[in-house]
């Protein structure tokens, strides 16, 4: 990433809406800017191949589900942000991921300029590639500050996403009862 071009970028940002960028409290605006962009954009310097990596000598092949895992992103439209809870499902057929490793992989995908379709069918097509499970269901549910402080301005709509893949999309029953999951407390 580089530092320098974000915060020359800030600097420009700030003389564009008429700000004083030598002010006191903007004085240190660009450099913080540049941090925190490396923080939340960490998921592009990530390599793939770190993540989702099965536990050796493990085996399982009834569903596992790890819900309501907070998650951010930036919207790649108006670099706001959408926050919300990730409910991710998988049947494997032999191999297994940590649990920690299901939540790495959704910040993988998530700490990057995003949309919540893609992210949400990323993070499903990553576990059928690595894991090779039965199947697999994502469920990304967020609340868009694009619509919510700016444009429409509907503060507190949601949108849920859903990316189905292998038994999940051609059993019924299976993506019933990971919905069923996912309702209870």
């Amino acid at each position: 990433m580089d530092s320098k071009k974000i915060e020359e970028g800030v600097r420009l940002i700030l003389e564009g809406i008429g700000e004083d960028r030598e002010r006191p409290g903007l004085k240190d605006t660009p450099k913080r800017v540049a941090k925190m962009f490396a923080e939340i954009f960490a998921g592009l310097e990530t390599p793939e191949e770190d993540l989702l990596k099965p536990i050796e000598g493990e085996s399982h092949d009834e569903m596992v589900l790890l819900k309501d895992i907070p998650f951010y992103s930036v919207c790649e439209h108006h670099l706001l942000p959408f926050i919300g809870k990730a409910h991710i499902a998988y049947i494997p057929s032999g191999k297994i991921a940590g649990l920690s490793e299901l939540a790495k992989a959704l910040e993988h995908f998530a700490k990057r300029p995003q949309v919540q379709e893609r992210l949400t069918a990323q993070l499903a097509d990553m576990i059928m590639d690595k894991l090779k499970p039965r199947g697999c269901m994502v469920v990304v549910d967020a609340e868009h500050l694009c619509m919510s402080m700016r444009g429409i301005k509907k503060p507190g709509s949601r949108t849920v996403t859903s990316a189905v893949r292998g038994i999940f999309r051609s059993k019924q029953s299976t993506r019933e009862e990971m919905l069923e999951l996912i309702k209870k407390p």
